[in-house]
């Protein structure tokens, strides 16, 4: 499935320092539909290049880190039960900021 990940607020550092992620994710064992608890654990395995503790806390996101999926937050679409669709665009932002 192919997806547009965003990071901001600091995360994409954890990324390589890049911001946009096109990716093709694939469901894992043979499920029809995608998650976003299956996309944040390919995230952490795929993208994630140090400190993941940083942007997960155990298998959801880290409080202060804001979710949307198609302009939308996920906390209004059922969360890491939030199915995902072909070319949607799924944003992280840390809120948090070290001072």
């Amino acid at each position: 499935m192919k997806l547009t990940l965003e990071f901001g607020g600091g995360l994409e550092l954890l990324c390589d320092s890049k911001k946009i992620h096109n990716v093709n994710v694939e469901q894992q064992n043979g499920e029809d539909k995608l998650t976003m608890k299956d996309l944040l654990s390919w995230v952490r395995t795929n993208l994630i290049k140090e400190r993941p503790e940083m942007f997960m806390k155990g298998d959801t996101v880290r409080p202060g880190v804001l979710v949307l999926v198609n302009d939308c937050d996920w906390e209004l679409s059922g969360q890491l039960s939030t199915s995902l669709e072909e070319k949607d665009v799924v944003v992280f932002i840390s809120t948090l900021h070290g001072g």
